[in-house]
């Protein structure tokens, strides 16, 4: 058995049209592979990365900080993969401002 761990990272949303619905989808479909339970923060205030409507709630636009945290045996690689996504919002000409690769 595994130990569970915890791993927190921030990061930058960069898209123009920021964190809004399609790629709020996007993030929870990814959190969703992960066993790791996934909180996402703006500020004070926390929600689940397991949520479409709790990650909208933060109204992250273009330059928003978002602190993403992770706990359980995958935390690490869940973080890594959710920044990936969350700072590649906007970038990539194919998918517009779903995130590249996911």
């Amino acid at each position: 058995m595994t130990a569970s761990t915890e791993c927190e990272r921030e990061f930058v949303v960069r898209g123009e049209l920021g964190l809004h619905a399609r790629p709020a989808g996007r993030f929870v479909s990814l959190s969703g592979r992960f066993r790791s339970q996934v909180q996402v923060g703006r500020g004070d205030e926390w929600v689940s990365g397991h949520s479409v409507l709790s990650l909208l709630s933060l109204a992250a636009t273009q330059g928003t900080r978002l602190r993403v945290r992770a706990i359980g045996e995958d935390a690490r690689e869940a973080v890594e993969a959710l920044g990936r996504l969350i700072e590649s919002l906007g970038t990539s000409p194919e998918d517009g401002d779903l995130g590249a690769g996911v």
